[in-house]
């Protein structure tokens, strides 16, 4: 079994330990240098790799992606079409984007956003406390990971709700759906959290009109992609006072420039997409068993559907 890893060279050693701890009789190759004939290569394990290079090995069974979003396999049109493209459905990756969510949460139901600018100014002053029964958060897709963040986030009482493409019936968790149902569930969510995959029907889904949707004082977190965001659109809604703060963690160019607004305005927050990374030595577990099912000649789990975008 030969493994072709295509990603930042500075990932490979710990995935190539991951991947030979698992399949210790494979080859573990890292694109370009140590690539020999292309048409030796079992598995591509790759994140947003060179557009049309995929194509150029024929004999690859699965395309294993290093992350849970696959967008960034998408954009190359040329793709070999035959080869199943397998998401990555990985516990401490679901459980890395429950914290960031669960953190950012707590952060604005409590106004944590609000006593930092007072602390800043020495002020010393109490806001009223709200039941968690009475703060409604709202998850804009309810995939693998915005399923896990709902129901988390729902245990610890707060009035959840999640909108995605179909139904969903999660525990705890309100669902709306379908075009009739997103500004409706916009209207009730007081923290957004934006989970959702990219795809031409998402990308620039945060824009004037929905950010009006939300309830004044409302706050924006977006874990998902850059490109969900209008961000002209986020940086007004700010500026007027309907929305209150936002947590960023993904943008349409990375790393963020230095010379755009979000660094330095006094309403958002940037993290450097982290709010989950994958690690290796766990999300080889999932890889394991999609190669043992493949080899099996069974169908991989969780494969992307090119028609729906993931």
């Amino acid at each position: 079994m030969r493994f072709l890893f295509l990603s930042g060279a500075d990932k490979a050693p710990a995935w190539r330990e991951a991947m030979l701890a698992k399949f210790p009789d494979a080859s573990f190759d890292i694109w370009p240098d140590e690539v020999t004939d292309k048409a030796d290569y079992d598995y591509a394990i790759v994140w947003r790799p060179p557009v049309g290079e995929l194509k150029t090995f024929p004999n690859l069974k699965a395309i294993l992606s290093l992350g849970a979003g696959v967008d960034g396999i998408l954009v190359d049109t040329d793709l070999p079409t035959q080869v199943p493209i397998v998401r990555l459905v990985d516990r401490c990756l679901t459980e890395g984007m429950s914290e960031y969510v669960l953190y950012w949460t707590i952060h604005y139901h409590r106004k944590m956003d609000v006593y930092a600018n007072w602390t800043r100014e020495g002020i010393w002053k109490q806001l009223r406390q709200i039941d968690t029964r009475d703060r409604k958060v709202g998850f804009l897709g309810l995939g693998e990971l915005g399923s896990d963040a709902a129901k988390k986030v729902a245990a610890l009482g707060f009035d959840v709700a999640g909108w995605s493409r179909s139904e969903k019936h999660i525990d705890g968790v309100t669902s709306y759906y379908g075009d009739d149902g997103l500004t409706p569930f916009l209207n009730r969510s007081e923290i957004l959290i934006v989970l959702l995959p990219l795809t031409e029907s998402t990308t620039g889904i945060i824009n004037a009109e929905t950010l009006a949707a939300l309830p004044e004082d409302a706050c924006v977190i977006n874990c998902a992609r850059g490109a969900h965001v209008v961000d002209e659109d986020l940086l007004a809604a700010l500026d007027s006072g309907h929305i209150r703060s936002a947590t960023l963690d993904v943008f349409h160019t990375e790393p963020l420039p230095s010379d755009h607004p979000y660094w330095t305005h006094p309403k958002v927050v940037v993290s450097p997409h982290m709010a989950s990374l994958t690690v290796p030595s766990s999300a080889a577990d999932w890889m394991e068993q999609n190669i043992n099912l493949i080899e099996a000649g069974e169908a991989p789990l969780n494969t992307v559907d090119l028609k729906r975008g993931y």
